[in-house]
């Protein structure tokens, strides 16, 4: 089974990892973990051409790798920790399409997540990411709180 765990490196998407982590033997065999991080493009608004040319392909590409990386790091520390292989990476673009995309070419059966992120509406039932991602994709989404 494969298993994509959408991290943000928010408490929420820690304890989504953690979950799992504990529960590895709910799944038949040995599930493959795949972490995902998912960047917007950067500056809002601004389309990432235009970004690249302004600031350059080194500067847009080095802003991607340290702020995907600070934000797979809480998550790649839990399952190093306890022993659990995975692989790690992180895509740019829409976050919710960027996700179903993955999952669909990398064979995914689950996609497990926090319920929010960094956002300020922690109060809220859901957040907005992980509302979204539930609407574009139509495989089983196990979300965390």
């Amino acid at each position: 089974m494969n298993i994509l765990l959408a991290v943000d490196g928010s408490s929420f998407s820690c304890k989504a990892v953690s979950y799992i982590a504990s529960h590895l033997q709910w799944f038949r065999g040995e599930p493959r973990l795949h972490l995902l991080h998912v960047k917007l493009p950067i500056p809002p608004g601004l389309a990432v051409e235009q970004a690249r040319r302004i600031l350059g392909d080194d500067s847009v590409n080095g802003y991607y790798r340290e702020t995907a990386e600070a934000a797979l790091l809480p998550a790649e520390t839990i399952l190093r920790e306890k022993g659990i292989p995975f692989q790690s990476g992180y895509e740019v673009g829409d976050i919710a399409h960027t996700v179903r995309a993955y999952a669909q070419k990398n064979g995914i059966d689950l996609i497990v997540m926090g319920s929010h992120g960094h956002g300020a509406l922690a109060n809220v039932l859901l957040g907005s990411v992980a509302t979204r991602i539930l609407a574009a994709t139509t495989l089983p989404v196990l979300i965390v709180r």
